[in-house]
């Protein structure tokens, strides 16, 4: 990750983000077929599997390419490890729409891997906010944000799905 005088933060093709028990840690595109891979890795757990979201929608959503909503495939190594996806520019600054780390590398600091490269290229591209929704139930995903930096702004009652409420939660810069 280096900055240079014009340093355009999440617009670069690889990060280097880390090390996860001695093995590299990137984010590139996603290669193909990756995207409909981890729709279907989502879809089949929490809490994506609680929501309407086939593993078919998680796959169109994962391969879209928008040019303000950057998706990275996470790499440990040569494994595909997860995904981010992000919207810039929302709220002075970016939303973490999706981080979701497959089952065999979860509880590997992998996130926080991801939220630190998050706050990086925020910082460097002059955000003041860096925003994340969980679903109320998730407790654990609230709890990883919030030891993050996050602090709960509100709750968004039927956003996703009737019934269900999402926590909006915010970390300033």
């Amino acid at each position: 990750m280096t900055a240079s005088l014009h340093h355009r933060p999440f617009r670069a093709e690889r990060y280097e983000i880390g090390e996860s028990k001695g093995t590299a840690v990137t984010l590139t595109p996603l290669q193909d077929g990756e995207a409909a891979y981890l729709g279907d890795v989502f879809a089949a757990i929490d809490p994506w599997k609680s929501y309407p979201f086939t593993a078919t929608a998680l796959g169109t959503y994962f391969a879209q390419i928008e040019p303000d909503a950057p998706r990275f495939a996470m790499r440990v190594g040569n494994q595909l490890a997860g995904i981010v996806g992000l919207r810039l520019n929302w709220l002075r600054g970016p939303y973490l729409q999706f981080l979701g780390i497959a089952p065999a590398h979860q509880s590997a600091g992998l996130g926080q891997l991801a939220l630190n490269w998050i706050d990086h290229e925020a910082r460097s591209g002059s955000a003041h906010n860096v925003f994340v929704c969980a679903t109320s139930t998730n407790l654990k995903a609230i709890s990883f944000y919030e030891r993050h930096g996050f602090r709960r702004v509100g709750d968004l009652d039927d956003l996703v799905q009737h019934g269900t409420t999402e926590v909006l939660l915010r970390k300033k810069m």
